[in-house]
């Protein structure tokens, strides 16, 4: 299924090719700071599936897991566009905001639930994983 996204301004515009490997909620504290307190909600995507148009600004830190973590956005407005660690340079975590409703994409998992607040309402119906889960297998080939 092929998805379109764009930034709050429109500067930057997204088209995705096939499925995530992976949908997640994050509750790691970078992703509180980064998201007003609450989680991030990311798909990720292979690398080669995922393409962006107009100019895009990065910023990069040391996470928990000792990996650095890139961030994409619009310089423009502000909008989160996707995330990219140096442990899967083959995927793109992109945030779900950036891309058009209806996507049709929730959170499978939650991950680095051990940072979450007290007040997080994590959805009990989904796995949880306390810091980084293991990481997704590429989608197949077609997929």
């Amino acid at each position: 299924m092929a998805r379109s996204g764009r930034c709050a301004c429109g500067a930057v515009t997204l088209k995705l090719e096939g499925e995530p490997v992976a949908v997640r909620q994050c509750w790691c504290r970078q992703c509180q700071q980064i998201a007003a307190g609450g989680p991030t909600h990311n798909a990720m995507f292979p690398t080669e599936s995922v393409h962006f148009s107009g100019e895009l600004a990065a910023s990069s830190w040391i996470a928990a897991s000792g990996n650095t973590l890139t961030f994409h956005f619009c310089p423009r407005c502000g909008t989160q566009a996707y995330a990219q660690s140096s442990a899967r340079p083959q995927f793109r975590t992109v945030r779900l905001g950036f891309i058009d409703e209806p996507h049709g994409l929730k959170p499978e998992m939650a991950i680095w639930t051990a940072e979450a607040p007290a007040w997080a309402q994590i959805d009990p119906a989904i796995p949880q994983f306390s810091q980084m889960p293991p990481s997704p297998n590429p989608a197949p080939s077609g997929s």
